[in-house]
């Protein structure tokens, strides 16, 4: 199964986190198959930069987002515009 995540980055006690794409399976700091943006909790308030257009096309090809990712996505518009897509497909 395919899932978007956090991959933690950065030093101790600076943490920085890439959202990316990756197999259930990999470890969390392991391989991934895509970056596909930045989450950085330490600035306030938190940046969050997420390739929209990436984020929708794993969401269309079944990639199960984690709940922070989640949280995030949703925070950016990124889940509503990807619920508008399938309910426009299935007309």
């Amino acid at each position: 199964m395919v899932k978007l995540r956090l991959q933690r980055v950065g030093r101790k006690h600076t943490p920085i986190y890439r959202v990316v794409v990756a197999n259930s399976r990999s470890p969390r700091d392991g391989a991934f198959i895509e970056i596909i943006g930045r989450y950085n909790p330490l600035t306030d308030p938190a940046s969050i930069n997420i390739n929209e257009e990436k984020a929708l096309k794993w969401l269309s090809c079944g990639a199960q987002p984690t709940d922070t990712v989640y949280s995030l996505l949703r925070k950016l518009g990124i889940i509503d515009k990807f619920k508008q897509q399938e309910v426009s497909s299935q007309d």
